[in-house]
């Protein structure tokens, strides 16, 4: 009878392996590539701001998604995901999470995450990470950084030359030597285009507080601000509300907005309907091709070239930044698109170098 007992403990046992094994093959059943070897797969963290932040996540998100479009993925087990952090205790959770479920490549989203990339990259040497605007300096991590300064002195340029008071806002998110950069070369750049342009900083001290955003927007427009930019992730969210509520009120209003990080025209989100016709409030956006870096990041990983203990660097000459359309509503159109392309020539070419810190700024001169 022990014996009996034994040998259906023991059947037991291997119809539990079978079947595991079984659902182990059908969740790697989507993770082989057309030779039928194990695919190469990617997954990445949100910071607080979340996946549609409609700025800085989205667009990485977009890039993961590139990616597995280019190389057969599906979303999921498998092939490429993310995992949205409430708050962030969530960032060493979900980055273990994704090592445990065998991603070969796992991104965390801003700098807010560089402390637990950090920690958890100690821990998981034989996994490969890539931290987004900030570094850390282990040899399984990809530090990836932009000239954010080059696409938004463009976006200053813009501001200049649209503003009709000379009295321009700037709305940061979080201090940060991230902010700093888009914020020394969005003044740049205005003083580039209009020396009698004053702009009015003020940050917000979150990434994802909208009311705050719209709050700071009020203030700005309320003293004459007529043209404010935000680099401020979701927190930017509450400008183009301010804008769309002023502008519904009283549609005579020449205000508007610069968005960040994406083509945020295309999201909709500035978009305002006056005496029956719709226009958008955002003249352009600043743009920070995470995207790009994504899929140039993750290729080289896939094909052995990951770039671990090095920091990446995309700017304008790499395509990692840039600026959107001009919106086609704006009166001198022509004349901002030629100054956009000048200066985009002169600062690829090296001719000239953007300020990336406030200290920059100070002596920076276009002559």
């Amino acid at each position: 009878m022990k014996k009996n007992k034994t040998g259906i403990v023991l059947s037991l046992v291997l119809a539990a392996g079978t079947l595991l094994g079984a659902c182990a093959n059908n969740n790697n059943a989507g993770n082989k590539n057309a030779g039928g070897k194990k695919a190469f797969t990617v997954g990445m963290v949100t910071d607080i701001g979340g996946i549609d932040d409609k700025s800085f996540n989205q667009t990485c998100w977009k890039g993961l998604q590139d990616f597995g479009k280019k190389n057969n993925l599906k979303q999921g087990a498998g092939g490429y995901t993310y995992l949205q952090s409430k708050s962030d205790a969530d960032y060493s959770t979900n980055l273990n999470t994704l090592v445990h479920q065998g991603f070969n490549l796992i991104y965390g989203i801003g700098f807010l995450m560089q402390d637990d990339v950090d920690k958890v990259a100690k821990q998981q040497k034989n996994a490969h990470f890539g931290i987004i605007d900030a570094e850390v300096k282990e040899p399984n991590v990809a530090s990836i950084l932009f000239k954010e300064n080059e696409s938004s002195f463009l976006a200053g340029v813009v501001a200049g030359m649209v503003t009709k008071s000379n009295k321009i806002g700037f709305i940061g998110g979080m201090e940060s030597a991230v902010i700093e950069r888009f914020e020394s070369g969005f003044v740049a750049g205005v003083k580039a285009s209009n020396p009698n342009a004053t702009v009015d900083i003020q940050y917000a001290a979150s990434f994802s507080d909208a009311s705050k955003g719209q709050a700071i927007a009020s203030r700005m427009y309320s003293t004459g601000d007529d043209v404010i930019f935000a680099a401020a992730g979701a927190t930017g969210n509450g400008l183009f509300k301010e804008a769309h509520d002023r502008l519904a009120k009283d549609p005579t209003q020449a205000i508007w907005t610069i968005g960040v990080d994406t083509d945020q025209a295309a999201t909709g989100i500035g978009k305002v309907t006056v005496n029956g016709k719709e226009q958008d409030t955002i003249i352009t956006s600043a743009m920070k091709r995470v995207d790009n870096a994504v899929v140039d990041v993750s290729t080289k990983a896939k094909n052995g070239n990951f770039p671990g203990g090095k920091t990446v660097i995309y700017g304008l000459k790499e395509n990692g930044v840039g600026l959107a359309p001009i919106n086609s509503a704006v009166p001198n159109k022509a004349a901002i698109e030629t100054a956009v392309s000048d200066w985009t020539n002169k600062i690829k070419s090296g001719a000239l170098k953007v300020p990336s810190t406030r200290a920059e700024l100070k002596t920076f001169s276009t002559k």
